[in-house]
């Protein structure tokens, strides 16, 4: 059977470049222009991925609106959000977003295949784990479950997209040990240039920071990666 893919864009051609793109790859899609109709669409029947625009018609932030509803549908459907610039995200402080990645519009459809695919096998893997005994890493006041994807600091939930969640993962499991930006990239299933990747890594300290003023997890190993801290293990 065809995964199904729901794409939420305003912009007409667009939408119309994305639906053909993801159908000659065999996937069945359905596309909507604005939150309400996207919404009552996928509160009868979910899909198995949901791309979502930040900018939805005379909502600006329409699309995190629609995130965060979808999210009280679902913990675990995948969805990617699709902006005009990087900035998008991060000008929405404090914002628990809920998405698991975005991609800009600039972006290559190569590139947002990758994330699909990535993703989609990252929602059957989460299925599997489900049946498993959860698996837990502790380093020091960091605690990651794996199979459920939560990361707590000193016992606070740390809110993280499952490409941040591997990222993490990815830094913990050896720490002090450099992380290159494309073994990051590796340990996150998807494609992204270094620019998102450092975007990826500032998050993630920007969240650990909003509960624990005084964190130091993640250094920068300049001109090579990032390490997790020895001293936080």
């Amino acid at each position: 059977m065809k995964r199904h893919i729901v794409l939420i864009e305003d912009e007409p051609a667009i939408r119309e470049n994305y639906r053909d793109a993801f159908e000659r790859r065999g996937y069945r899609v359905s596309t909507y222009g604005d939150r309400a109709s996207a919404f009552q669409a996928m509160r009868t029947a979910l899909p198995d991925l949901a791309i979502i625009d930040v900018g939805l018609g005379d909502e600006p932030e329409g699309g995190f609106t629609l995130c965060q509803d979808l999210r009280g549908l679902s913990a675990t459907l995948p969805i990617i959000f699709l902006t005009a610039r990087d900035s998008d995200i991060d000008s929405v402080h404090g914002l628990r977003l809920g998405a698991d990645d975005y991609v800009t519009k600039d972006m290559s459809m190569d590139h947002l295949l990758a994330r699909v695919t990535a993703l989609l096998r990252r929602a059957d893997a989460w299925s599997e784990a489900l049946k498993q005994p959860d698996e837990v890493l502790n380093r020091g006041r960091l605690s990651l479950n794996v199979d459920r994807m939560t990361a707590h600091w000193d016992g606070q939930a740390i809110e993280l997209t499952v490409t941040e969640f591997w990222m993490l993962h990815s830094l913990v499991q050896h720490p002090g040990h450099v992380r290159s930006r494309d073994q990051l990239m590796e340990a996150a299933s998807t494609v992204l240039d270094d620019n998102t990747v450092t975007s990826h890594i500032k998050r993630i300290r920007r969240k650990f920071l909003g509960v624990d003023s005084g964190f130091d997890g993640i250094h920068t190993a300049y001109g090579m990666g990032y390490r997790w801290n020895a001293h936080e293990a």
